[in-house]
């Protein structure tokens, strides 16, 4: 599937653009501003976009007012739809936000519930008791998302509302061409609808992606032949910066063979999972890094171990943001994109992982591990890259049978020769490619 091959984008278009966070009604085309970060994109090595809500809704895009009709912030169908071909004019694919899970208080159904009570036609589209009262004093109780009572949750055992979330991602399809979702919360969404999302899918269009939210347990809850092709890999988001920060890098390589390694009891060998070191929704790695110095180590694991890599706007220049400060403070507004050192390290590694069956679709294995140095190796047919992070402030020796006498790498170009060990200086990350 070519979501295995790319390397991903996120924008949080509502923060991104500068939209004000209380949904005001008034009609500002801020998507087009996308339209001037193709070039930003196109340099850093994306080839798939995934947009965070864009759909009306009530102030951060995730209490949808309206399935089928852009924020009102952010522009119109007709702005989105210029942003979509265009990107894929640049061969970059587009994938949305799918919240499936609840809606807002102000969704069509759930305002026409609160007016009409018992006499509305969408009263069995969300669980609601008409004896009890709510916090907004509604007069009535329903279910919220996980206490959340902005959040209203959706009834996804009612086919009606199964039918018009299918509409709307047929509409989506149709109208924008899109080519794929992001599952929001999806280890909450009802299993039965995700089965039928995935099979419907699966026939308006062909290699259409599915990636689903789940934050602990059993990926595979949720990542099935039968459900989403892939899930995010928050035990690796924590275990990169966690290892680093700890100077522990047994934590993080400890999840990779426990996910991907040799042994027949591991546990998602052959799956794709989405690789991040941060998103919308928790701290910037700029943030999370108690040395600076390592924010080229952790997005040298993140695009050497197995998965889909994904940058967070922003996050490839360094851009901080701490959850303390609230979600606004990881969703900021952008002017335009900038470049630097950091960039140009991820963009090089971005194109490693383009250009490499192994980063791609290979076995994992390690190779060195110490406390605060490490190599890990991916290998796939004939083809081997080697991960090796110097996470001490020294330079280090390693000593390893690198099955080579030489290597590239790939990060800055330069030829490296292992007689003697490979020496690297301290904070440093290599991506190398043994010939």
């Amino acid at each position: 599937m070519w979501a295995n091959e790319s390397v991903f984008y996120q924008i949080y278009p509502l923060g991104m653009t500068g939209a004000p966070f209380e949904n005001d009604g008034v009609l500002e085309h801020r998507i087009l501003q996308v339209l001037d970060w193709i070039p930003h994109l196109k340099k850093l090595g994306i080839n798939a976009v995934y947009f965070s809500p864009l759909f009306e809704s009530d102030t951060h895009g995730y209490n949808t007012r309206d399935y089928q009709k852009i924020d009102t912030r952010l522009g119109d169908n007709d702005d989105f739809k210029k942003v979509c071909d265009a990107l894929h004019k640049e061969g970059i694919k587009v994938v949305l936000d799918g919240v499936f899970n609840h809606v807002g208080r102000g969704f069509f159904g759930f305002l026409d519930v609160v007016k009409n009570r018992e006499n509305s036609k969408y009263k069995d589209w969300f669980h609601i008791s008409f004896d009890g009262n709510s916090n907004y004093n509604d007069g009535l109780w329903y279910e919220g998302w996980e206490g959340n009572y902005d959040l209203v949750k959706l009834n996804l055992s009612n086919p009606e509302v199964r039918a018009y979330l299918l509409e709307s991602v047929k509409f989506w399809i149709d109208e924008f061409g899109i080519d794929g979702l992001r599952l929001d919360v999806a280890y909450m969404v009802d299993r039965n609808f995700l089965k039928e999302l995935r099979w419907n899918c699966d026939q308006w269009k062909e290699e259409f992606f599915l990636v689903g939210e789940i934050l602990g347990g059993d990926y595979k809850q949720i990542m099935n032949d039968e459900m989403c092709h892939s899930a995010t890999n928050y035990e690796c988001f924590k275990g990169i910066h966690s290892a680093l920060n700890s100077l522990n890098l047994f934590e993080i390589i400890h999840s990779l063979k426990r996910q991907f390694g040799p042994e027949e009891w591991c546990l998602y060998r052959g799956y794709h999972l989405f690789s991040f070191v941060d998103n919308h929704d928790v701290s910037r790695i700029a943030s999370n890094l108690t040395n600076p110095a390592h924010l080229p180590l952790a997005y040298g694991i993140m695009f050497a171990m197995p998965g889909i890599p994904i940058i967070y706007y922003g996050s490839e220049w360094g851009t901080k943001g701490h959850k303390n400060d609230g979600d606004q403070a990881l969703r900021v507004a952008v002017e335009k994109p900038q470049w630097n050192e950091l960039t140009d390290q991820i963009a090089a590694m971005a194109k490693a992982f383009k250009e490499s069956k192994a980063l791609q679709y290979g076995d994992f294995s390690d190779l060195v591990l110490e406390n605060q140095h490490c190599i890990f190796v991916r290998r796939y047919e004939d083809e081997r890259i080697l991960c090796a992070i110097n996470a001490s402030a020294d330079e280090h020796c390693f000593h390893a049978d690198f099955g080579a006498g030489r290597a590239k790498d790939l990060i800055f170009g330069e030829e490296i020769d292992f007689g003697g060990g490979l020496t690297m200086p301290g904070n440093s990350v290599m991506l190398l490619q043994p010939f």
